[in-house]
């Protein structure tokens, strides 16, 4: 009673201490209680503790107990440490963001081979959109029975076997840049042509100037 100053009940909980004395015949000489208690009174209101309009609140981020050794340089500063932790519900509960992860490779554009199932040769492309898109469009090529491509005319020709993408489709360098595609694609069909694995131009209507190039490097077409 006397430590947590009941103000309006303080009367009451005298009453009890003075009936719980008389039941246990406990001389009423708590009566001195009384008297101390109303000198502990404080006769004007507590002040308030001054304000800190000088401190400033920073904020760190308690990854492991080192971050106390460092807090602790601004112990005797008015700057005040508070902490926060990074492995909150809320954190744990977001969706991965997907917009930070790494593109799937037939989701990028570049210079790209597709090889044949049956003679295991290549046909090199280049394609400043998805390898995905590009590979729909040899494939709906040799369904329409359409050689629009060397690749969909070696396969309709010699009645040869297409594969799934993830078989005959291979991303020989990754390029956003649509000016170094022809450059890197000739490059590669000189590769594959001297290794003998080259699928040849067969339509004479449409000649391939990248594939005379890659056969007669010393006569480029004019």
């Amino acid at each position: 009673m006397l430590s947590l100053l009941l103000d309006k009940q303080q009367d009451k909980e005298w009453q009890h201490i003075l009936h719980i004395a008389h039941s246990n015949e406990i001389p009423l000489t708590l009566l001195r209680l009384r008297t101390q208690w109303n000198n502990s009174l404080p006769k004007s209101p507590t002040p308030l503790p001054p304000s800190n309009k000088g401190t400033k609140w920073v904020t760190f981020t308690y990854s492991s107990p080192q971050i106390r050794k460092i807090t602790n340089i601004f112990k005797h500063t008015n700057i005040r440490i508070s902490y926060k932790c990074s492995n909150t519900i809320s954190q744990l509960s977001k969706p991965a963001n997907k917009t930070n992860l790494p593109p799937k490779p037939y989701d990028r554009s570049g210079v790209y081979a597709l090889i044949c199932m049956t003679c295991n040769k290549a046909y090199v492309g280049q394609t400043s959109r998805s390898l995905k898109q590009r590979y729909k469009e040899h494939t709906r090529y040799i369904k329409s029975n359409n050689p629009q491509s060397a690749c969909a005319l070696h396969i309709l020709n010699d009645q040869y076997e297409y594969g799934p993408i993830e078989k005959t489709m291979t991303l020989f360098k990754p390029l956003k840049n649509s000016s170094l595609l022809t450059p890197y694609e000739y490059f590669f069909i000189q590769s594959l042509h001297k290794a003998g694995r080259l699928i040849s131009e067969k339509n004479p209507g449409k000649p391939n100037p990248l594939l005379q190039m890659a056969i007669n490097p010393s006569h480029p077409p004019t």
